[in-house]
């Protein structure tokens, strides 16, 4: 697990890097269960096909939130994030398809204080990345986080 990163760790430049993950078609089922979002190309192999992909792929929002999920299991913001203050610039370059492996490549861009003591805004642009490089999601996160606590 990476160290705890409190705003006064938040270092723009810094870069991060999750174990990988491989993606199966349950993973797109499971998906489409939760959010009631079944468009063919994510549920109907020959659909997809006939729309120009190898198979099934997953969806654009899934891959976004993989990116959540695959920081969470970094365990570097577990105390010290209070908020997600929204997504800019995302970006959908490839598709993934069940059985790739993604990781994600979290790169920090930018803080500053916020007039509220004891917190900060910073910015974070995480990469969903497949094993031969291709980036499959990316976007910048802004994220409200503590400063580091006094007994810490």
């Amino acid at each position: 697990m990476t160290p705890q990163v409190w705003y006064d760790d938040f270092v723009p430049g810094t870069v991060l890097t999750s174990a990988p993950r491989r993606i199966e078609l349950a993973d797109i089922d499971a998906y489409a269960r939760l959010t009631g979002e079944a468009h063919p190309v994510h549920m109907d192999e020959e659909f997809a096909r006939a729309a120009g992909f190898p198979g099934r792929i997953t969806h654009g929002l899934f891959n976004l939130a993989l990116i959540e999920g695959l920081k969470a299991t970094l365990g570097c913001f577990e105390r010290s994030v209070i908020a997600s203050l929204g997504w800019n610039d995302v970006k959908f370059p490839a598709p993934l398809l069940p059985g790739e492996e993604v990781h994600l490549r979290l790169e920090f861009v930018d803080r500053r204080p916020t007039r509220t003591p004891g917190r900060g805004l910073a910015t974070e642009r995480g990469f969903l990345v497949k094993a031969d490089g291709t980036v499959v999601v990316s976007g910048d996160h802004v994220i409200l986080l503590l400063n580091r606590p006094e007994d810490e």
